[in-house]
């Protein structure tokens, strides 16, 4: 196939927050993809979204780009991760991944657990905050968790915001109105295992083996959870980062079982399509609570989750990628 392979470059900016560009993807991510590509046989074309030329670039080319593989996590607002796809469907181009709603909904942490909720899908209890001036919700109990809604990769989301009491809450529920120009999510911080769960439809929706995060080591760091600092900074034996990953997850069956049947749940509660990964909280009384999903996860061969879960279930890199677009071709002929 002649394949684009559309993305976000990570860069350096120091105007910019820390986490500006967390969301954005390495070079070596990028190559990686693109060498995975062309071992299986496929002219590839990597396009970075944020140049000019993008849209003349899909206008003259749409004949001659038999898929797109897409990265991109858009450019502005609180739907740009699907402007890409809204691009392609414009055009009728063809593209990995989930659809231009299923990326606007999974973006809008509040509007998933909206849907979780009605789908009977655990999610922590919450509540948001679009001036500060709102009243807590008394149905919340401490402690509470402060996340902007619209962001992707823990932007925002540090210890500190973990809240215990109501004294310290709306501080940090002003500090993200007004450092991220969104609203605030507010949810009960839920102890226990950080887990995640990929879902990849390789001819048929393949649950890969949970993986479990234990941050039993980073006591250094004084993180305990999957926080922006842990991941932008994950490795780092000097700032303590260094979480341990468990895949398959140290779950006894009946419970490996139920979170893989909350993340598949998930995954078509959201009309995902070809590749998810699924964020839960297993509680002390063995609930997983879902904690968001995502539809775009990273693929960095060597640090990404989803890679980890891939090589946990037997496959290789490129396999992974190449199941990726063989699922969007399926889904392309009707076949998915």
């Amino acid at each position: 196939m002649r394949i684009a392979l559309t993305y976000n470059l990570k860069e350096k900016d120091e105007t910019k927050p820390p986490d500006y560009f967390s969301e954005f993807d390495s070079p070596e991510t990028i190559n990686a993809i693109m060498s995975a590509l062309q071992a299986k046989g496929h002219a590839v074309e990597a396009i970075n979204v944020a140049t000019p030329e993008l849209f003349s670039y899909f206008r003259k080319n749409r004949l001659d780009v038999d898929m797109v593989f897409n990265i991109a996590e858009g450019r502005f607002g609180k739907y740009r991760e699907s402007e890409i796809p809204a691009l392609l469907d414009c055009l009728n181009i063809p593209y990995t991944g989930s659809n231009t709603f299923s990326l606007a909904l999974a973006l809008n942490k509040a509007l998933t657990k909206k849907i979780l909720k009605a789908e009977n899908i655990p999610t922590p209890n919450f509540q948001v905050f679009k001036t500060g001036e709102e009243v807590l919700d008394p149905i919340l109990k401490f402690p509470l968790i402060v996340k902007p809604n619209l962001e992707g990769s823990a932007k925002g989301i540090n210890t500190s915001n973990v809240i215990q009491m109501h004294e310290s809450l709306f501080a940090k529920i002003h500090e993200i109105i007004d450092g991220y120009k969104q609203e605030a999510l507010v949810e009960e911080f839920i102890n226990g295992k950080e887990l995640t769960v990929g879902i990849l439809d390789n001819g048929k929706t393949t649950i890969l083996p949970v993986l479990e995060i234990d941050f039993s080591d980073c006591k250094l760091s004084g993180e305990y959870f999957y926080s922006w600092r842990m991941k932008e900074y994950q490795g780092n034996k000097e700032l303590g980062l260094i979480p341990i990953f468990h895949c398959p997850a140290r779950l006894d069956k009946y419970t490996e079982a139920k979170v893989k049947e909350t993340a598949l749940k998930t995954h078509h509660a959201l009309g995902c399509f070809d590749i998810s990964r699924t964020d839960i909280r297993l509680s002390e009384d063995n609930v997983p609570y879902v904690l968001e999903i995502n539809p775009l996860p990273g693929l960095n061969p060597q640090e990404s989750n989803f890679p980890i879960m891939a090589y946990a279930a037997g496959l290789k890199y490129e396999d992974m990628i190449e199941a990726i677009v063989m699922s969007a071709s399926r889904r392309r002929k009707g076949l998915n």
